[in-house]
């Protein structure tokens, strides 16, 4: 076949079939001439390559009539390769379409995706002349019937939000039930039998790990191992085929329609902060060769280098216009044809950055707020990178929520017995006030979590002193050394039904101290049933049993407890408000809208360097004009000590009287039953709840 191409059009980006022909258009500022390539179906031999006949400004575009959806394509970008100077040109290297939609065939790990000769003595300034052709995938003319536009069901109140972070194949290949045909995939995330399972759990909203189009990184290749997590992106308009069930791309509208249904959003981790592209030794796939020098940041003075915010080698140049539109392309895509309410921006401060450093009014957070498309989808940063002054926790817009890791090590450090952790446990159960309230943030800024994808599961935590990560073949020496876990006396599994008891105990008393917490919860997927990565707090490489689910081994029981504990925060508004507390008076009763007590009922004493335990009454918010006239109020008791304790109950007005409703050394945990008026026991290394309701008789 012989392209004869049109001059076309400059102002929709990617392959684009019009019913009659396909208009290709791609921004590069600084290539000479960008060659259009059509492959055979099979995507193994080079029909035909074209020169893009016109460029406006720095776009670069011609329209191929008769080109239909399903063709096969690849870019190849002609100009400098002077790596000194930033310019990385290389027409022997096929590059994909940014905004390709889809791709067909396989990565290849090679050396010939270098762009230059791999053992030169002048390395990376050399000049590789090998075609890559062959060991990329092509990118693919899409059709747009396929990909039609969704109406946004939108929705700006999350303060019920409970998400469940979840890889797309971890969670799926050793469920129960599915067929084999689903396992791993989009479709199989989202069957029956999985929706039931979350709808169990009382799940508003799945984070799914990375599903943008993403490579295995050639140093796992070579260890025999993959890129199991995701965050290693190629391709920011297409899902990931890997997860591909017998419905191929059609399948993750599918999923997230599904998943809608269920009355459950969908929540994408998008990594917009690097590319699988690498450092000045990693290979030429996409941006690099078709303009290095606006796609990256390099650093001044010396170009032929990247910065390096990420610690994956390169950093997306965000501040250039036109990278900035491809992420806001992207963004838009995902909610407007894929139907995606959310997104969880890996590494966020990289995002943020300008010249003079991270920037909350920067350019990214100000295209991305007064956009109408995303203006209610939900934004969660994670608040850190590794360049200065990277950690950035309360820093982030109003629009944001942000991953509270400071949370997850304060209710470790409590439960683990760590001193001067119940004065820190205090200001985290309130929503990290001291991080989020200002600038008119809720109190869902902070999102609460013990455990994530990147680090020890819930069991582990209970289980492991150290981290076992010999699988990912770097000596032990990978992912985070400081994890305030507590092996409970012996490391890793055993026999022992007092250790056993005693990790199940604290397993639960973690779960319900991020229940009862003001915020946004998240659990990860897994965490409901104790399931155990053997102690490998850095999974990101284990493609097998060490990171999928084992749901086989699933403590039923736990299921039941976690359901329940959504149940009840789902019941009691004042668990999750939208308004900080601050002890603030009521107008509607004249009571604090928090108090803070001790076992005996008498003001904490929080400069009190021994305080070990906290006992919190929660009332709707002074702050809330709506709510100070619901009377929901919760008693929350945290008992660290080793021993059973008697604990004074608040007094309440005429016609109430308090009931536990939660215990979580109790056999029966969420039994709800009478207490004496005065005082309630409250076993050792427990939790407990109480509610106060209305007698009888004033009904």
């Amino acid at each position: 076949m012989t392209l004869h191409l049109r001059t076309g059009r400059p102002h929709q980006l990617g392959a684009r079939f019009d019913g009659e022909g396909t208009n290709f258009a791609v921004f590069s500022a600084n290539a000479d001439r960008i060659n259009l390539c059509l492959f055979s179906p099979d995507g193994s031999t080079e029909l035909d390559r074209v020169r893009l006949p016109e460029r406006t400004g720095h776009i670069w575009h011609g329209y191929a009539p008769g080109l239909k959806p399903g063709s096969l394509y690849g870019l190849r970008a002609e100009g400098t390769y002077s790596p000194e100077q930033g310019h990385r040109f290389n027409p022997n290297k096929l590059l994909l379409d940014p905004y390709a939609r889809e791709f067909k065939g396989s990565w290849a790990d090679n050396s010939a995706l270098l762009g230059y000769v791999e053992n030169a003595a002048s390395q990376d300034l050399s000049f590789d002349r090998r075609d890559s052709a062959r060991f990329v995938p092509k990118s693919v003319v899409s059709d747009p019937a396929l990909l039609n536009h969704i109406e946004h069901r939108g929705d700006v109140d999350w303060s019920h939000t409970l998400i469940y972070e979840a890889h797309v194949k971890g969670m799926t290949m050793e469920f129960p039930g599915l067929p084999d045909t689903i396992r791993g995939s989009y479709e199989g995330l989202a069957s029956d039998a999985v929706l039931d399972h979350l709808q169990q759990l009382g799940i508003t909203a799945i984070e799914l790990l990375p599903v943008h189009s993403f490579i295995d990184d050639s140093f796992l290749v070579k260890r025999k191992l993959r890129n199991y997590w995701g965050y290693n992106t190629i391709g920011f308009f297409a899902p990931e085929p890997r997860y591909f069930g017998p419905a191929g791309l059609i399948g993750f509208r599918h999923m997230v329609q599904r998943f809608h249904s269920a009355g459950i959003k969908v929540i994408l981790d998008v990594v917009y902060n690097h590319t699988a592209e690498g450092d000045q030794r990693g290979p030429t796939l996409c941006y690099r060769g078709l303009d290095n020098a606006s796609y990256y940041r390099l650093i001044g003075g010396q170009p032929r280098y990247y910065v390096n915010d990420t610690g994956c080698g390169n950093t997306l140049n965000v501040a250039n216009p036109h990278v900035l539109r491809m992420v806001m392309d992207s963004l838009r895509f995902w909610v407007q044809q894929m139907g995606i309410d959310g997104f969880r921006f890996d590494l966020a401060t990289t995002l943020g950055r300008e010249d003079h450093g991270f920037d909350r009014h920067g350019g990214f957070f100000d295209a991305l707020r007064q956009d109408p498309v995303l203006a209610d989808t939900r934004l969660i940063a994670e608040p850190w990178d590794i360049g200065p002054s990277g950690y950035r926790l309360g820093d982030f817009p109003a629009e944001f929520s942000e991953w509270n890791d400071g949370y997850r090590d304060t209710v470790r450090r409590y439960w683990r017995g760590d001193d001067h952790s119940a004065q820190e446990l205090g200001a985290r159960l309130l929503g990290s006030a001291g991080q989020f309230d200002r600038g008119g943030r809720r109190a869902w800024s902070s999102v609460n979590f013990i455990t994530s994808h990147d680090g020890f599961t819930l069991a582990d935590v209970t289980r492991y002193n150290e981290r076992h990560n010999a699988a990912n073949g770097e000596n032990g020496a990978d992912g985070h050394h400081s994890n305030f876990s507590d092996n409970c006396g012996v490391e890793g599994d055993t026999t022992d039904t007092k250790i056993r008891n005693r990790r199940a105990q604290r397993q639960r008393n973690m779960l319900a101290t991020l229940f009862l917490s003001q915020g946004t919860p998240m659990i990860l997927a897994g965490d409901e049933f104790a399931n155990s990565q053997g102690g490998n707090n850095n999974a990101y490489a284990q493609d097998n049993a060490i990171g999928w689910l084992n749901w086989g081994e699933a403590d039923q029981e736990l299921i039941e407890f976690v359901s329940r504990l959504a149940h009840f925060r789902s019941q009691h508004p004042c668990l999750h408000q939208t308004r900080f507390l601050h002890a603030a008076t009521r107008k509607g009763d004249g009571l604090p809208d928090v108090e803070w007590t001790d076992f005996n009922g008498e003001s904490l004493q929080w400069r009190d360097p021994g305080l070990s335990n906290l006992c919190l009454t929660l009332r709707m918010a002074a702050s809330d004009p709506e709510a100070t006239h619901n009377d929901d109020t919760v008693y929350i008791v945290f008992n660290r000590d080793d021993e059973d304790t008697e604990v004074k109950l608040p007094a309440l007005p005429s016609g109430r009287h308090w009931v536990r409703a939660v215990d979580t050394a109790a056999t029966d945990i969420f039994a709800v039953c009478e207490v004496d008026p005065r005082s309630m026991t409250v076993a050792r290394n427990s939790v407990v709840a109480a509610v106060a309701m209305a007698d009888e008789t004033s009904r």
